[in-house]
């Protein structure tokens, strides 16, 4: 449909008059004046132009605000974690002191599993691609010396996320901070665990259980704090290509809607607590489309399907990470450059925060020079470039909106698949119509092997050289030598377990094992009300991950993948 611009254009200009702008200059670097939003000429009549629209308007293709970037630029939030809490505390510090905005916590892989240090099944994995957290302790230890209540934490972990979440609340506590004014963001996005991650604990039903908890605790009691990263970045590193990662996370995010709906919650209220989590690839234009698309989307299902009035409710506030499956071994110096423009990407599509991957991080965790020069990368497009001076700069490109469109269109397509698959809107769901799909097609297999098989098709477009890669199968000839890369020495895994056997013998035992006692009991009764008081309990106690994970896992039994041929 054709739209009269400049109606839209005075819509524009009376909300970026009533926000705040930052006190910077917004000038080329030769000195010209820009203006803050560009878009059709006054008066004209552009068809389709309402889905594209102006920044800071329904259905917020150009960005959630008028501003852009003028008002506030995205959150620096660097992923990190190593070793122990001691050192990660130490690369914390470093990045928060060189103008990092936020922290991203990275657990090592017994932690992502519900497992203590002294696991068998921990065995040589302890610190080595994240930090070990087993209690409270550790967590006090990795944010010591800094206020949980002025800064922004984000915690990547979904299969044990709540335990892990009511360490993160126990140790505020412990600093003395209203953890009522507590912000940040925790991962628990389960259904992308069943789709690409496999990081899961217990089956689909418990995992959805405790999601629904967590949704309502943070809505009644941590109202900035978001409890759901609903993550496309894991289903696109497993091989999915921008229309799946954008479809399945999507979807996934329908469906924790569908859940919060069930509890009973008002979606004004609990919707804006959810945010969402892409990968940056390397393909330019199609991230940034896909990144618009997104916004688009989401903002139209939350109103029209869903019934979300308030703005809030229908914004899509997303992280990004640059693509660390785009990253080579080969020529590790390139990976500055990749990790530059899916940065930039990001960026251009109106990203909320942004981690920038490290060169070496295809080899090993970053070191410390590698890790400021991913920060700095950061630094530079925001300070040197000129791109946060306009708002969604590309937006009316025939390219990028095609782009858009065929994007929006081809993840229709598969909404309409899942939706398909859990019976449609006309059958009985115990959620939602869109859980059921999901639930559905991971116990189809469906997602994996849709995955399997757009990743099956870029290898082989690799290996064919009709896909290239500088340094893997075209301009292989190099002079750079091998990185000195970050070696996690098996000293931490054998003092993290010294530490934690001696927390254990001079804790209060039966203090632990009655609130333990209490979470079992919660768990099996379907009445007991929320259990987020409970193991936040057991966590106070200084009961570890594992003992808590375990206690749930008497009740709650453990997932097994169909095998899938």
């Amino acid at each position: 449909m054709a739209q009269h611009t400049d109606d839209g254009r005075a819509r524009w200009q009376a909300r970026f008059d009533a926000s705040r702008v930052r006190d910077a200059d917004f000038t080329t670097l030769s000195g010209q004046q820009v203006d803050p939003v560009y878009g059709p000429a006054d008066d004209a009549h552009v068809p389709g132009f309402d889905r594209i629209g102006w920044p800071g308007e329904f259905p917020f293709t150009r960005g959630l605000y008028a501003t852009g970037y003028r008002g506030r630029t995205w959150t620096i939030r660097q992923f990190a974690g190593f070793g122990n809490a001691v050192q990660t505390n130490e690369r914390y510090k470093m990045i928060l002191e060189s103008g990092g905005g936020g922290l991203s916590v990275a657990f090592d892989m017994p932690t992502l599993m519900g497992y203590d240090s002294d696991d068998p099944q921990a065995l040589g994995e302890v610190g080595h691609c994240g930090v070990a957290i087993d209690s409270v302790a550790d967590m006090d230890i990795l944010f010591d010396g800094i206020p949980l209540g002025d800064i922004t934490t984000s915690m990547t972990i979904s299969g044990p996320a709540i335990p892990a979440f009511c360490m993160y609340l126990a140790a505020a506590e412990r600093q003395g901070v209203d953890t009522g004014k507590l912000n940040g963001t925790l991962q628990t996005d389960i259904f992308k665990e069943y789709i690409a991650q496999k990081e899961w604990l217990y089956p689909p039903e418990p995992h959805l259980r405790l999601i629904g908890d967590l949704m309502e605790y943070c809505a009644e009691n941590i109202p900035a704090f978001k409890p759901l990263s609903v993550s496309g970045y894991h289903i696109r590193e497993a091989g999915a290509t921008a229309a799946q990662e954008l479809a399945f996370t999507l979807a996934d995010g329908f469906g924790y809607v569908e859940l919060g709906l069930s509890r009973g919650l008002d979606i004004n209220t609990f919707a804006p607590g959810l945010s969402f989590f892409f990968d940056a690839h390397i393909d330019f234009f199609e991230e940034i489309a896909k990144f618009r698309a997104a916004r688009r989307i989401w903002a139209r299902w939350m109103r029209d399907r869903y019934g979300a009035t308030s703005e809030k409710a229908q914004w899509l506030r997303f992280h990004t990470q640059t693509a660390g499956v785009s990253l080579t071994a080969q020529q590790p110096y390139n990976n500055v450059v990749r990790t530059a423009v899916e940065a930039l990407s990001a960026v251009l599509g109106g990203t909320n925060s942004l981690h920038t991957n490290a060169l070496d991080e295809t080899l090993a965790l970053p070191t410390e020079q590698s890790a400021e020069i991913a920060l700095r990368t950061q630094q530079v497009i925001m300070e040197e470039t000129g791109v946060v001076n306009v708002a969604d700069p590309l937006g009316g490109s025939w390219y990028v909106e095609a782009l858009t469109d065929q994007i929006e269109a081809e993840a229709e397509r598969i909404f309409e698949r899942i939706l398909h698959m859990g019976g449609g809107d006309s059958a009985e769901h115990a959620i939602g119509p869109m859980t059921s799909g999901i639930l559905a097609g991971i116990e189809k297999g469906w997602f994996s092997s849709e995955i399997a098989e757009s990743a099956f098709q870029y290898q082989q477009a690799l290996e064919k050289n009709e896909k290239r890669i500088v340094g893997v199968n075209c301009h292989t000839s190099t002079v750079s030598g091998e990185l000195e890369i970050l070696r996690i020495s098996h000293e931490i895994e054998r003092e993290q377990k010294r530490v934690l056997a001696e927390r254990r013998a001079h804790r209060d035992k039966a203090a632990v094992d009655a609130a333990l006692d209490r979470l079992l009991a919660a768990v099996r009764d379907p009445n007991s009300g929320n259990l987020i008081p409970v193991i936040l309990d057991a966590a106070r106690a200084e009961a570890t991950l594992g003992e808590i994970c375990r206690t749930m896992g008497e009740e709650f039994g453990t997932y097994t993948e169909a095998p899938q041929f």
